[in-house]
């Protein structure tokens, strides 16, 4: 795969030994020069260099990765990993949400109903998908799709890829929050497998809304958090510089979700992010979410709703002294 054109700001050590690499191997063209030994010395850099980078990289860093403009949105895994996707529009209250999409399709040869947060990729898409911000209608429309899956007794899949809901002055005339409320509520109580999994940012309230499930997946470099890290540092240290801090204290990476038993499973991506290898990517995913789904086909309905229940109430939970809190 080519290399992606967008560095992030930690990379840029390896976008310049890759430059390196560029012009020996076009010197060797030019000149017809053997420079081999010299171009093995530079790959063996970058590999150290990924090694090194990619390996340790902080909860900020993942972040960013998780914005990268190259990877992967919730299309691109529909697509990938599912057939004859029917796209439904509007939530019969106001209008359709181009931020929060939903459908049928075929999963593997089953037939589900996906609800997914979708970013744009250019600027006309960009402006037109609210830059992944839903509004009310959009998290209408997701319950009317899930209703409509629990009638029809569909397996329910949700991309979660949001930096929050949108906090505009027509969002909150039209009621953003209790759209949100309601949808907490009803999600809690489908009769219906339910999987989320987090392929990018999951921002508070706006990714929740359509993240109460029986299976919460997460993929390595996406961040899960009540609130975006600038958001955090401006009301924390009065200074939206301060989100690499923030995002350390908010332990909103998947290694520290995982731990915390907030996630089901993480998903692996390839060294540098999903937008390195999508292919690759939605193929691991793929096979994640046929094993939940597998799993939870075989509870009753009161089984799903008794363990989902059990999964968030215990959320927050710790142990002090022998005895439990919340």
């Amino acid at each position: 795969m080519d290399k992606p054109a967008y560095t992030l700001e930690f990379e840029k050590p390896l976008r310049d030994l890759t430059a390196q690499l560029d012009a020996l191997r076009q010197q060797s063209l030019e000149n017809n020069l053997d420079l081999s030994d010299e171009i093995a010395g530079i790959k063996k850099k970058i590999e150290a260099t990924q090694r090194d980078i990619y390996s340790n990289l902080t909860p900020w860093q993942r972040v960013q990765i998780a914005r990268h403009p190259q990877r992967p949105y919730s299309l691109d895994y529909i697509n990938a990993l599912c057939t004859d996707f029917q796209e439904l529009h509007g939530d019969r209250r106001f209008g359709d949400d181009q931020a929060l999409i939903g459908g049928t399709a075929f999963f593997r040869g089953e037939p589900v109903m996906i609800v997914a947060q979708q970013k744009g990729r250019e600027t006309k898409d960009k402006i037109a998908r609210n830059f992944g911000h839903p509004q009310p209608e959009g998290y209408r429309k997701a319950l009317r799709l899930m209703e409509m899956a629990e009638k029809f007794g569909l397996p329910l899949l949700s991309f979660i890829d949001t930096p929050g809901a949108y906090p505009g002055v027509g969002s909150e005339e039209r009621h953003v929050s209790e759209a949100i409320a309601v949808n907490l509520r009803e999600m809690a109580m489908l009769r219906i497998p339910t999987i989320s999994v987090v392929v990018g940012e999951g921002g508070s309230g706006g990714a929740i809304g359509i993240g109460v499930t029986n299976r919460v997946l997460m993929m390595e470099n996406s961040y899960y958090s009540v609130i975006t890290p600038e958001g955090c540092a401006a009301i924390l240290y009065k200074d939206a510089a301060e989100a690499p801090r923030a995002a350390t204290a908010l332990k909103i990476d998947a290694i520290n979700l995982d731990k915390f038993g907030i996630v089901d499973e993480v998903i692996p991506e390839p060294f540098g992010g999903a937008h390195h290898d999508p292919a690759q990517t939605a193929q691991t995913l793929g096979y994640a979410l046929q094993k939940h789904l597998n799993d939870l086909k075989g509870l009753s309905p009161e089984q799903l709703l008794d363990t989902r229940y059990e999964r968030f109430r215990h959320m927050g939970v710790y142990e002090e002294a022998g005895v439990a809190k919340a």
